[in-house]
């Protein structure tokens, strides 16, 4: 069975920095594209970060700059550190598998493997 953990969510004032982290089960998790997603409008969830099998990465532009992903396959986990919050990247995280090219997608679509997401709230 196919399982992806999240932990490290939180509350944190603008400015802060916090860093969450998706631990992967029941798959070869050095063979998966993998990434974090942000919940946006309704059911939409918007790719702000990714990391391919082979090491390409990518980043949302508002994020670029702030925020970095890293991947240890000895562990099965991503990670993604987030510095220099601000309110707008507030909301729900999901750490999700075979990522890419599905940079705009409904919220627990198929066409992705999920984690539970984990809220992030940055507060002024």
């Amino acid at each position: 069975k196919v399982e992806l953990v999240e932990s490290g969510g939180g509350s944190v004032q603008a400015g802060g920095s916090l860093r969450i982290s998706c631990t992967g089960s029941g798959f070869r998790f050095a063979d998966r594209d993998m990434g974090w997603y942000r919940q946006s409008t309704g059911n939409e969830c918007k790719l702000i970060s990714a990391f391919s099998n082979g090491g390409a990465i990518y980043y949302e532009d508002s994020v670029k700059g702030r925020f970095t992903i890293s991947r240890d396959n000895a562990k099965s986990t991503v990670y993604l550190q987030m510095n220099s919050l601000n309110a707008e990247d507030s909301g729900v995280y999901f750490c999700a598998a075979n990522v890419w090219g599905n940079g705009y997608i409904a919220c627990r679509s198929p066409a992705v493997w999920w984690g539970q997401g984990t809220q992030v709230t940055v507060f002024s």
